[in-house]
């Protein structure tokens, strides 16, 4: 009976060891990713280029506009290549300067789906 409860307790406290192990481990990875990216991002700003917009025409291929100095350029980039197609005057872009976009959390995203199939219901679209 005693070498019975021995071997639970025994379980439990690996069981809670590997837990804690885990844990560990995970927000160790979290904290390393978090200051590589923090560290990367920081290595690759710079104050004469800029990527001001880029869209993308295939999988490999994108047409992007930068920034390089007080220049703006349009520049395809393929999965081999880069090349400079034109530069363009700095009036005829329209530049949004610190609009960033905010992303929308996940429960946001599912109220609006939800929000619309009650809306396509009520309308009569949904048959």
């Amino acid at each position: 009976m005693i070498l019975a409860v021995s071997d639970r307790t025994d379980s439990y406290i690996q069981f809670l060891t590997v837990l804690i192990i885990f844990v560990f481990v995970l927000a160790l990875t979290y904290w390393v990713t978090k200051w590589t990216a923090g560290y990367q991002k920081s290595k690759s700003t710079g104050a004469n280029m800029e990527l001001i917009d880029a869209m993308r025409l295939t999988n490999n291929k994108y047409v992007q506009i930068i920034r390089i100095g007080q220049k703006y350029l349009a520049v395809a980039v393929c999965k081999d290549t880069v090349t400079m197609l034109t530069e363009i005057p700095e009036d005829e872009l329209c530049i949004s300067e610190g609009e960033v976009t905010k992303i929308s959390s996940f429960q946001d995203i599912l109220s609006k789906v939800q929000r619309s199939n009650v809306l396509e219901k009520e309308d009569g679209r949904d048959e």
